[in-house]
């Protein structure tokens, strides 16, 4: 196999931007920036992975293989301290193969239809954070004070939307605020259900 051959001065802001619309699909990729599972710099790690991938398409000397192109992903994420064991990583590689396959032809017409396709994401339930941090898993799930909140969905599935849950009009009451304007919940264990 030969060093692929060298991109025009058209084809390198299609490319880069290919692979900048390639990973911002990606989920696992998102939900570790999202996250911040690689810290707070999480967004700043997700788009140097952009720019190696960029500059490996770009400037190497050697022929291009998918393996090492899902070493340098697969990397990325580790970098965000995640894993991704649904297969996506193969997936994103290929999809960034073909791109720059295509670039170099001249043909554009991948990065059009992510252009396209940029609004639609699917969900990847087989992504994990690496290192579990047992400290925050409750910090978000007593914040239930609101009666008639809007119910939060994970917007990235197709068919998610907003729901607003119906008020048992019977149910508890909305619980007090305090002046800094947090709810008051009380514990999970003094509101058990005994028997």
């Amino acid at each position: 196999m030969e060093p692929p051959k060298p991109l025009s001065a058209e084809a390198l802001p299609m490319l880069r931007e290919g692979i900048n619309m390639a990973l911002s699909r990606w989920s696992a990729l998102q939900m570790a920036v999202e996250n911040e599972w690689g810290s707070r710099n999480s967004r700043d790690i997700a788009n140097k992975l952009c720019d190696d991938v960029f500059v490996w398409f770009t400037h190497s000397k050697e022929p291009l293989y998918i393996d090492d192109l899902e070493e340098k992903l697969d990397q990325g994420l580790l970098s965000l301290n995640t894993e991704a064991d649904d297969g996506s990583i193969g997936e994103v590689a290929e999809k960034l193969m073909i791109l720059h396959e295509e670039c170099s032809e001249g043909n554009y017409s991948s990065i059009e239809k992510l252009r396209e396709a940029c609004a639609h994401r699917t969900v990847h339930s087989h992504v994990k954070q690496v290192v579990n941090d047992d400290d925050d898993s409750d910090s978000d799930t007593d914040n239930m004070g609101e009666a008639d909140s809007d119910m939060m969905v994970d917007a990235s599935h197709p068919s998610a939307a907003p729901v607003k849950m119906p008020i048992d009009e019977q149910g508890p009451t909305k619980a007090p605020e305090s002046e800094d304007g947090w709810t008051v919940v009380g514990s999970r264990k003094s509101q058990g259900r005994k028997k």
